[in-house]
Formats: structure tokens, C-alpha cells, sequence
């Protein structure tokens, strides 16, 4: 099975509010609420390391539930914010962008 790597879309805007992320794409003024753990997800996605190991080493280690689980879902808030922009995935590093 093939790595995943996610980074931040450049066209957004974000602020942290509590434990929770404030994410809106610049290009439609859509603003989308990230719970903690997707929050944690957000941040971490610098497009160099992998899905799988953004959730062993931030997830799992910040809150209690399994690796397969944790990946599971992961996976899912990938495919769902993948479409807006604010969220780029591919099965390469993207772009060496280490922010």
C-alpha cells in the first residue's frame, strides 16, 4: 500500500480557536471548523511526512485510540477536504514544502 502525504493548501486562512482550527479557502470564502484531533492532522501536514506516521506520532500519542482506528479516520477527513482545496494529498512527498 502506497504512503500518503498531505500538506496545507497555500489558498486558505486559519486561526486557532481553543483546541479547534478556524480554516477558510481563499478561493470561495468557505470556512470549515477542524475539530481537535483534525486539527492536529492540519498542522502536522507539511507534505513531506507520511499520513500513517502524522497519526502513530500525534494522534496515538496525544489521545487514546488505536493506530488502525486513528488511520482509518484520518483517511476519511483527507478524502473529505481533499476537494476544498485546503487540504492537498498524494502518494509523494509534495513539493518538499516543510513548513
Amino acid at each position: 500500500m502506497a504512503e500518503t502525504y498531505i500538506a496545507r493548501g497555500k489558498a486558505v486562512a486559519s486561526r486557532a480557536l481553543g483546541g479547534e482550527m478556524m480554516v477558510m479557502s481563499v478561493a470561495d470564502s468557505t470556512v470549515f471548523a477542524l475539530d481537535e484531533i483534525a486539527t492536529v492532522i492540519w498542522k502536522a501536514a507539511d507534505g513531506v511526512t507520511p499520513l500513517a506516521e502524522i497519526v502513530r506520532k500525534k494522534v496515538c500519542a496525544e489521545y487514546d485510540v488505536s493506530q488502525d482506528t486513528a488511520l482509518r479516520d484520518a483517511e476519511e477527513l483527507c478524502q473529505r477536504l481533499a476537494p476544498t482545496g485546503i487540504l492537498l494529498t498524494s502518494d509523494r512527498p509534495i513539493n518538499g514544502d516543510k513548513r
